[in-house]
C-alpha cells in the first residue's frame, strides 16, 4: 500500500506542475501527454486493485506487489523530473538543444512505463487470484517545437540566436539533411569557455548557453569528411552518446562537435563504488536497468547499420539518473565511430581500459581470429554478433564487479587461443540463473547462437 501510495503522490505533483502548463515553452504537448498517460496508468493499476484485492490484506497479498511498484514509482519520478525541465525557463536555449536533440525524450519515459504495466498488472492478478484484462494502446507522439521556435525568432533575438533557431529546426525536419553551422555560431559567442581538456586533448569542456557540454575538435579536410559527419550528428538516441551539433569554419578546416557531459566512465564507476567488503557493485535490479538501457542503444545502432566493435565498460558513460535511489544510472553507449576522424569519446585510447585489464577480453573469438590472420588489423568481423558478444562480458562485470578473466594465469595470446577454444568466465554459484543463461547465449562460441539487441 505504501508503494502505491508513494505513486499517487508523484502523480499529484506531476498535476500541480502542469497546473502551469500553458507557461511551458519546451515541448507542451509532450508534457501533456505525460500527465495523461501517467494519469491512465495510475487509474489503470487502481481499478486491477480494487477489483482483484482487499484492503485487509494488504500485508499478506500484497507483499508481491512492492518491488514492481516501486519500478513504477521511479518512472513516474522521473517523467515529473522531465516536466520541470521543460517548464523552468533557466538556460532556454541550452535546453532547447539537448531536448529538441532527444537526449530526454518523453518516448522512452513511456516506453519504460510500457514495459512496467504488464507485469504489475500480472503481478496484481496473480496475487487476486483473477484473469484477464483489457489493455488500451497508446500511441507515442513526435515531439514539436517549431510553434515556440518561430516565436522566438519574431520575438526578436540575437544573430547567433537567429542561427541557433534555425539548426533546431532543421533538426526537427526529418527530411531535412543536417548540416555544419559557421563555428562563430560557438567559439564567437560572449559566454563561450573552455573549462578543461579531456583525454587525448580532443575533447575539451565548455560552458556554453548557461550549461556545460563536451566539444570535441579535429581539423583537415572537413569538406570530404562531411557526409561522414552528416551521419554521426543524424545519430540520436537516450542510450548513445550523440552530438548535438555540428560547427565547421568558412574554410572547412576545422569541426567542431558538441556533445552532453557525461559525470564518468561505467569502469570507472565501477571500481569507485566496488570496495573489498562489497562482493557486487550493484543491486541486482539497478544492474539489469543499466544492462537494458545499453542494450536499448546498441538496437539502435544496430538499426542504423552502426556497429561498435569496441562495446566494454570504458565505452559507456553514465551519469546519476536525477534523484532517484539506490543508485540509479543513465548509460550512454559511446566508443563507436563511423570513420577514424569521426569518433566518439573514449577515456584511453590504449589497449587497456581503465581497469588494466586488455581489450581483446571483450572481443568476439572471430574478432580475435582475424585479428591474429591479419596481423593485428579489425575490421570486418565487427558486427551485430560481435557486439553482443562484448555486451555479455559486459554483464558478467557489472553483476560481479570482476573484470572478466582477472583471476585467470593465463594472459596475451593463450587467452586469446583459449577464448575462442570456449572459455568464458565463472559467476559465482548464487547468481540469478535467468541473467546468467542470457549472459552465456550472448557470449556463445558461434555468433548465430547469439540472440539479437531486440531480444535481449
Amino acid at each position: 500500500m505504501e508503494q502505491f501510495r508513494q505513486i499517487g503522490e508523484a502523480l499529484g505533483s506531476l498535476k500541480a506542475l502542469m497546473l502551469f502548463k500553458e507557461k511551458i515553452q519546451i515541448n507542451q504537448r509532450q508534457c501533456c501527454l505525460v500527465l495523461d498517460v501517467f494519469t491512465f496508468a495510475y487509474d489503470t493499476i487502481a481499478d486491477e486493485i480494487k477489483h482483484n484485492l482487499k484492503f485487509e490484506e494488504r500485508n499478506v497479498k500484497w507483499k508481491g506487489l512492492e518491488q514492481p511498484l516501486k519500478e513504477i514509482h521511479k518512472i513516474f519520478k522521473e517523467g515529473e523530473s522531465y516536466v520541470r525541465n521543460c517548464l523552468e525557463t533557466k538556460d532556454w536555449w541550452a535546453k532547447a538543444i539537448i531536448l529538441c536533440h532527444n537526449t530526454d525524450s518523453v518516448e522512452l519515459h513511456i516506453h519504460n512505463l510500457l514495459c512496467c504495466m504488464p507485469f504489475v498488472i500480472e503481478v496484481i492478478e496473480s496475487a487476486g487470484e483473477a484473469s484477464g484484462t483489457d489493455q488500451d494502446d497508446t500511441n507515442k507522439r513526435k515531439w514539436i517545437l517549431q510553434q515556440k521556435m518561430h516565436e522566438k525568432k519574431m520575438a526578436g533575438t540575437t544573430k547567433q540566436e537567429k542561427r541557433l533557431i534555425e539548426l533546431i529546426l532543421k533538426n526537427l525536419q526529418e527530411s531535412c539533411e543536417v548540416k555544419l553551422i559557421p563555428s562563430s555560431t560557438l567559439v564567437g559567442s560572449k559566454d563561450f569557455q573552455v573549462k578543461r581538456r579531456m583525454g587525448n586533448g580532443q575533447y575539451k569542456e565548455i560552458a556554453w548557453l548557461g550549461e556545460s557540454f563536451v566539444i570535441k575538435h579535429f581539423t583537415g579536410e572537413i569538406e570530404a569528411m562531411e557526409p561522414e559527419i552528416r551521419e554521426v550528428l543524424s545519430l540520436s538516441h537516450p542510450n548513445i552518446m550523440d552530438c548535438l551539433c555540428g560547427f565547421t569554419d568558412d574554410d572547412k578546416k576545422e569541426c567542431f562537435l558538441l556533445m552532453e557531459l557525461m559525470s564518468k566512465t561505467l569502469s570507472t564507476h565501477i571500481k569507485e563504488i566496488h570496495g573489498p567488503r562489497k562482493q557486487k557493485p550493484f543491486l541486482l535490479h539497478v544492474a539489469i536497468d543499466v544492462l537494458l538501457q545499453i542494450a536499448r542503444g546498441m538496437e539502435y545502432l544496430h538499426s542504423k547499420k552502426v556497429y561498435n566493435g569496441e562495446l566494454n565498460p570504458s565505452n559507456i558513460l553514465v551519469k546519476p539518473r536525477g534523484n532517484l535511489p539506490d543508485g540509479y544510472l543513465h548509460a550512454k553507449v559511446t566508443g563507436f565511430r563511423l570513420s577514424s576522424a569521426v569518433e566518439f569519446p573514449q577515456k584511453g585510447s590504449t589497449n587497456q581500459n581503465q581497469n588494466g585489464a586488455s581489450l581483446f577480453i571483450w572481443y568476439a573469438p572471430e574478432v580475435l581470429e582475424e585479428q591474429e590472420n591479419s596481423g593485428g588489423a579489425l575490421q570486418s568481423k565487427y558486427s551485430e554478433k560481435s557486439d553482443v558478444y562484448s555486451f555479455g562480458m559486459v554483464c558478467f562485470e557489472l553483476l560481479t564487479g570482476k573484470v572478466p578473466f582477472e583471476d585467470s594465469h593465463l594472459q596475451g595470446e593463450k587467452m586469446s587461443r583459449n577464448i575462442r577454444a570456449g572459455e568464458r568466465p565463472l559467476f559465482s554459484p548464487n547468481s540469478p540463473k535467468y541473467i546468467v543463461n542470457l549472459t552465456k547465449k550472448c557470449w556463445h562460441t558461434e555468433p548465430d547462437q547469439r540472440p539479437s539487441f531486440s531480444s535481449i
